[in-house]
């Protein structure tokens, strides 16, 4: 299959629908362990496919533990740098897979050091000209195809700067949501505790 056909495929598997890059105007997006509706916004759509080929690539999943390993790992590759915007929804996943698998988040951070996005415009128009035929091509071309730039107490130091910074945006983006859906629940009808109770999901990988 070619990159766009396997791409494709990745999509339908995960229940994402037959359209590349296609989603909503709103996103659920977890933050912890709480899903908040979020705006989908023009950063999020332009990044989107090469964010998705980042999971083929990584072999990360699409669960809540997979996505905090897809934004620790492109982090670790520089993504801040290429879009402020880009680093701070990145750190919004990472804050999930620090609350469920930190350990996994800083082994991602690692791979990241040693790997290459496709995020740069250069790279994006590379790859919509076809440029890497198969997602075998493009994981040969950008994933952990280099040395650590940093010594690994560096990379800590930095893992565990964005690791604050997520906890720091995880808290003020979740507390408002809980009290608003407390809020909402109790208007409804429902008791504190049904309110206040997580709701089980199937997406935790």
């Amino acid at each position: 299959m070619t990159l766009q056909d396997e791409l494709a495929a990745f999509y339908r598997k995960s229940g994402f629908g037959d359209v590349v890059g296609a989603r909503p105007r709103t996103v659920q997006v977890y933050t912890g362990c709480l899903l908040v509706p979020m705006p989908n916004i023009e950063t999020r759509r332009r990044y989107l496919k090469y964010h998705d080929l980042h999971h083929l690539v990584t072999g990360y999943s699409v669960g809540r533990i997979g996505e905090g390993e897809v934004s620790a790992w492109e982090l670790g590759t520089g993504s801040l740098w290429v879009s402020p915007m880009l680093g701070a929804m990145n750190l919004v996943a990472l804050s999930t897979g620090l609350v469920l698998k930190p350990g996994r988040m800083w082994r991602a951070f690692r791979s990241g050091r040693r790997s290459r996005n496709l995020y740069p415009a250069s790279v994006r128009a590379a790859v919509d000209a076809g440029h890497w035929p198969s997602v075998d091509s493009l994981q040969y071309a950008i994933f952990e195809v280099r040395k650590s730039p940093f010594p690994r107490a560096i990379d800590a130091l930095v893992f565990g700067l964005y690791s604050t910074m997520a906890m720091l945006i995880h808290f003020t983006i979740a507390i408002p949501a809980v009290i608003a859906r407390v809020i909402t629940d109790l208007t409804l009808g429902y008791s504190f505790f049904q309110a206040v109770k997580p709701a089980k999901r199937g997406d935790l990988y």
